[in-house]
């Protein structure tokens, strides 16, 4: 069955079919789900039930295809390391227990209901994140993503001029201090140091420009620190206006790619104490540095 598709908005986002992940996919049909991400920015595939080593396998590929660069691994939280998948789930591993919404582990990951893009916060920033929505509660819990290449587009020459030559520092301590200041270990941080990035960026597979904001944004390089947070965060509110957001409400067993290039996310909340939600993510990094 061939790759098919249909526009989620008229902005960004698509649906894709024709795609069997747990049994594989070939290069030719990576090559057209790769070309339809540097397009559509966000990709919804549908009825997707895999486990660990299938959407490894997908990424993997995903990655090579794209010529992106390879599987990140999450930032450590505790004695074995990172890994190439993330657990955002809320539920004790292997049990069907729910993790209580006040335990740490939940409030670290609280911070992904902030507009923010994943790996900012690292030399290389991330290109793309893959979510696999195993078990999903019956109401909230949605994702919602906002195109950043739409808004850049509709500023005024002014505004691009003004942004254009700026250089942001992005750091995942700010970021998490902004719920609980003691909320990450030293090792985290010794980690996780502030990096430059770009404001400005563009696609190399199609010159689509767009600016780089969101939660991990601390402030801008050589500007006030006040005056460079206000900017950021009038960015991020520009991005985050109607036309330029939709929101995913999951389906048991979707996976979601979206382009942490040009889009910004944020998850929503649900009932968590009650309701289970089981998500595994796995991250494609980027090529290089945006800025020195």
């Amino acid at each position: 069955m061939a790759v098919s598709f249909s526009k989620i908005t008229d902005v960004f986002g698509a649906e894709v079919d024709g795609v069997d992940i747990a049994a594989g996919v070939g290069e030719t049909a990576m090559r057209d789900i790769v070309d339809l991400f540097n397009e559509y920015s966000i990709l919804v595939f549908h009825d997707q039930k895999i486990n660990d080593e299938q959407q490894i396998r997908f990424s993997r590929l995903f990655s090579e295809i794209g010529h992106f660069g390879g599987l990140e691994k999450t930032v450590v939280q505790n004695a074995s390391g990172g890994t190439e998948i993330a657990d955002l789930s809320n539920v004790e591993p292997n049990t069907k227990v729910i993790i209580p919404p006040t335990d740490k582990r939940m409030v670290f990951n609280s911070g992904n209901e902030m507009w923010h893009t994943d790996s900012s916060f690292k030399r290389v920033p991330a290109t793309a994140s893959l979510l696999s929505g195993r078990e999903v509660p019956p109401t909230g819990g949605e994702t919602e993503f906002a195109t950043e290449r739409a808004a850049y587009a509709a500023l005024s020459v002014a505004m691009r001029e003004r942004i254009g030559p700026l250089v942001a520092i992005h750091d995942f301590a700010y970021n998490r201090s902004l719920i609980d200041p003691n909320l990450m270990t030293e090792e985290q941080k010794r980690e996780t140091p502030p990096v430059p990035q770009a404001v400005v960026r563009s696609n190399p597979a199609n010159g689509c420009k767009n600016f780089y904001a969101g939660a991990h944004a601390s402030h801008i390089r050589g500007m006030p620190l006040e005056e460079g947070r206000a900017l950021l965060g009038e960015l991020t509110t520009i991005a985050t206006q109607p036309q330029y957001t939709l929101r995913h409400t999951w389906r048991a067993n979707d996976l979601v790619i979206w382009d942490n290039r040009c889009c910004l996310h944020r998850g929503r909340p649900w009932d968590k104490a009650r309701h289970r939600r089981v998500m595994y993510r796995t991250t494609v990094a980027g090529v290089g540095p945006t800025a020195e």
